[in-house]
């Protein structure tokens, strides 16, 4: 988010139009360590959140000089519109050249209330700010960086129309939402419940999507046990990140998903970072460019009930993730050890042909076995001799 608005000295633009310089000089810096150490920014214009809450504080409202009146106006105004393009014309021109900006969300959190409650008005929104802001980066480099829009996914079930604009707009380029669910993600009990319930939010974009459009979670967390004034156990809380990553990429989502920290400090921990780190160095294994993959999780069969399966694939190359519920850290934060068990996977859907299966080791981050097989039937057979907590099988052609 290009500025944070909960109090009154963070905000990018003060007034409309004049960009503070102690706020582009943080944007610099932060830029700069972004390129340094090979990190990549998803940007967004505003914090709408904040930004409607104290809404009458804001430069943007009219009592402030600003050119909005209500918040339902936000995306209809025409004054307000011209504002929001001359936000994203300065960071194009300013940051886009970089290599740290990989993508834009033009809006977050896309509400229908956002627009009078009219799902055309935000169609034309996301259509004209799209065509703007490629057209400014298209002048200053040749080509424009990936654009979406992002939605607080609890509300699509009260406004599934707001599925055709930001999982199906011909403007966009992938989709994302935020992963919110009272019983299991926002308030986690268990690691198990936020992780297979991320895997199925998942497998219901992907059916909503057009082919060869990528999707990902950009922001999830235990939202209200923080706003209770609590937050979990650093040990059970790496545990809910590590297990929802990998259902989440396993699912057949892009990477392991954003993780709002909801944490002081509000940063990410160390056993979050080695997660990420794990992840990523698990996902070298694999053709991305080549991995036209479906979710497969209700497809597969295995050998015993003390396991728990996410798996996506094509024809020639698979994602699974395995989890024992019983092996996974508590609550309270408590490991439980538990003696190895053998488990088998009946994987369908590739082709005939040899096999690398290689084994993950989640938490160390570095393959614990490789198998070699030969595939002629109508399901791959892998078995896992031993099993402690949970794994992560990259599975591709051998030749």
């Amino acid at each position: 988010m290009l500025e944070y608005c909960q109090t009154e000295h963070r905000y990018l633009e003060r007034p409309v139009g004049r960009f503070q310089p102690h706020m582009v000089r943080l944007w610099d810096d932060l830029f700069a360590l972004c390129a340094k150490y090979g990190l990549r920014v998803l940007l967004t214009p505003f914090d709408t959140y904040w930004m409607g809450r104290r809404w009458r504080h804001h430069p943007y409202q009219q009592a402030q000089g600003g050119p909005g009146t209500t918040r339902a106006q936000w995306l209809r105004c025409p004054e307000m519109r011209a504002a929001i393009k001359n936000r994203l014309s300065f960071a194009a021109e300013r940051w886009g050249g970089s290599g740290v900006l990989f993508a834009w969300d033009l809006w977050n959190e896309l509400p229908p209330a956002k627009a009078d409650h009219h799902a055309a008005g935000l169609a034309e929104f996301i259509h004209d700010v799209s065509q703007h802001l490629r057209t400014v980066e298209t002048r200053c480099f040749g080509r424009a960086h990936l654009q979406t829009v992002s939605v607080f996914g609890s509300i699509l079930r009260a406004h599934p129309g707001l599925g055709d604009l930001v999982f199906r707009h011909p403007d966009l380029d992938f989709a994302t939402s935020h992963f919110y669910d009272a019983a299991t993600i926002s308030r986690p009990q268990n690691a198990l419940d936020s992780a297979l319930h991320t895997a199925e939010l998942v497998r219901q974009v992907l059916a909503q999507l057009p082919a060869n459009r990528p999707f990902f979670d950009s922001e999830h967390g235990p939202l209200d046990t923080f706003k209770g004034g609590r937050q979990l156990p650093e040990a059970f809380d790496d545990e809910y990140f590590r297990c929802m990553q990998w259902a989440h990429l396993a699912a057949g989502g892009v990477g392991g998903g954003l993780r709002w920290p909801y944490r002081y400090p509000h940063v990410l921990t160390h056993g979050m970072r080695a997660a990420q780190r794990s992840l990523a160095s698990f996902v070298e294994l694999l053709n991305w460019a080549q991995f036209q993959r479906h979710n497969l999780t209700a497809q597969v069969r295995l050998s015993t009930s003390a396991v728990r399966c996410v798996a996506c694939g094509d024809g020639y190359q698979a994602v699974v993730w395995l989890v024992r519920p019983d092996a996974l850290t508590t609550r309270a934060g408590r490991h439980r050890p538990l003696a190895a068990l053998a488990v088998e996977l009946l994987l369908p859907g590739l082709r005939p042909g040899p096999y690398h299966v290689y084994i993950w080791d989640t938490k160390a981050g570095q393959i614990r076995d490789q198998l070699l097989l030969q595939f002629e039937s109508k399901q791959l057979a892998v078995l896992i001799s031993t099993l402690e907590v949970d794994v992560a099988l990259a599975i591709k052609p051998a030749s």
